[in-house]
């Protein structure tokens, strides 16, 4: 019983963790990615702003 509090700091602590990686990994991604989505946004919008009404 003495060390049930530190499994459940260790659990948190553990997810914490795997929260900081996945923040990473999508940061990293959106970094790499960030300006071919910004393109086709802006492809679309030119697209729909030409389309006649």
């Amino acid at each position: 019983m003495l060390f049930a509090p530190k499994e459940k700091g260790q659990g948190l602590i553990e997810y914490a963790l795997i929260l900081v990686l996945i923040a990473v990994v999508v940061i990293v991604v959106l970094r790499l990615l960030g300006p071919q989505i910004g393109g086709v946004f802006s492809r679309i919008n030119n697209s729909l702003s030409a389309a006649p009404n």
